[in-house]
């Protein structure tokens, strides 16, 4: 994305979220917009499409730290005027804070111009109105899909299929905004940079994106019809992804260079999937661990018993329930859970729940009267009236 978006697009209004919302809530709203909005949900809806993207792209820079604390401190400065700070305080003397703060504006991949590329000859003598230095690589924007899988796919891990929106070079006029056949010219204000320099108290110049190329540093007198001159186009493709074995439920992972495509040569951007994983009928996540409630009957539990329990994969194990298992109990079957990032793989952990039979024939119900009358167990609820 290029500094004029920036500085003129309200990413917290795009996400309806305050600008001291914390990093979850910036999560929430765009993935109710994404919801909302996502392609697949709302074919041929050109509108839903844009708000999606642009949901995308404003996630994209709040989600990030160091983007977002980039792109306050962008809007800050251009909404209330620029503010020096100590002389000598940042690298050559320059104030402080300024070189830093912009010498990653476009991503990473972009020029290492930096400093100069936001802010041009903002310290230069009054009387200079325009910059040489032309443009360079810009790195892609990053992307944000969602992909919905099975708990077994969690566990052990899958390649899956998904379809993610972006913006990629135009393929009708490869990127230049120009018809077919004609090519676009330098934009003889800013000579091509992009930027155009204004004076500011008489002393000192400040830079801003060019007012007749809009930033692009490029003038098109036959615009291509397809992407009306902006040399961009929505692209929607459709990529295999592969999900590690043991992700959980509302994990991001980031998959290096399958963002949208870089401007002049730049790398391209990530793509961050968020994965949603569908509950299992009967077994649950303790971490790297999974988990399993197996019924027993008083018999096995008072008795001991061997018993048969399922796994994950599908296949069955042997578990030994010891004499007077109290109910609730849980046991450990090493090596049956979730595979870890390592390789190890967890276990898979066993809660006993004692099962009350909802008919006895007359003949169980006189054994267990006898039982009642020969087991001289205590009253189990004596302390709780302090005998």
């Amino acid at each position: 994305m290029s500094t004029k978006d920036w500085l003129e697009k309200d990413y917290y209004k795009i996400l309806g979220v305050p600008k001291k919302a914390g990093s979850d809530e910036i999560r929430k709203a765009f993935r109710k917009i994404a919801r909302e909005n996502h392609p697949d949900q709302n074919p041929g809806n050109k509108t839903a499409e844009a708000k999606f993207k642009e949901a995308s792209e404003a996630n994209s820079v709040l989600s990030n730290p160091e983007k977002r604390k980039e792109y306050d401190e962008a809007r800050r400065l251009f909404g209330s005027g620029v503010r020096f700070g100590t002389p000598g305080s940042g690298p050559s003397g320059t104030p402080g804070g300024f070189e830093d703060l912009f010498r990653n504006a476009g991503g990473a991949g972009a020029s290492s111009a930096g400093f100069g590329d936001i802010f041009g000859n903002l310290f230069s003598t009054a009387g200079t109105t325009r910059r040489t230095t032309t443009r360079g690589p810009r790195r892609g924007a990053d992307i944000e899909g969602e992909v919905t899988i099975s708990f077994e796919q969690a566990v052990s891990g899958d390649t899956v299929s998904m379809r993610t929106i972006s913006d990629q070079p135009c393929p009708s006029c490869r990127g230049t905004g120009a018809r077919a056949g004609t090519l676009p010219k330098v934009c003889p204000t800013c000579e091509g940079s992009g930027m155009q320099s204004s004076t500011a108290g008489g002393v000192f110049s400040m830079s801003e994106p060019c007012r007749d190329c809009l930033g692009r540093g490029l003038l098109v007198d036959d615009p291509c019809p397809d992407c009306q001159g902006s040399g961009r186009a929505r692209s929607a493709n459709t990529m295999n992804v592969r999900i590690p074995a043991g992700v959980s439920d509302g994990q991001r992972i980031r998959v290096k260079g399958k963002g949208a495509a870089g401007e002049n040569g730049g790398a391209p951007g990530d793509l961050y999937v968020t994965v949603h994983v569908r509950p299992h009928k009967l077994f649950g996540r303790s971490g790297n661990n999974l988990t399993l409630e197996v019924p027993v009957t008083f018999a096995e539990a008072t008795l001991g018993a061997e018993i048969s329990v399922p796994t994950i994969t599908g296949s069955s194990v042997k578990l030994r329930v010891p004499p007077n298992t109290p109910n609730g109990r849980t046991m450990r079957l090493r090596g049956k859970g979730a595979r870890k990032p390592d390789g190890t793989v967890g276990d898979l952990l066993v809660t006993l729940k004692i099962e009350v039979p909802d008919h006895l024939s007359d003949a169980a119900r006189n054994a267990l009267l006898e039982y009642a009358e020969k087991s001289g167990q205590a009253d189990p609820r004596a302390a709780l009236f302090g005998r």
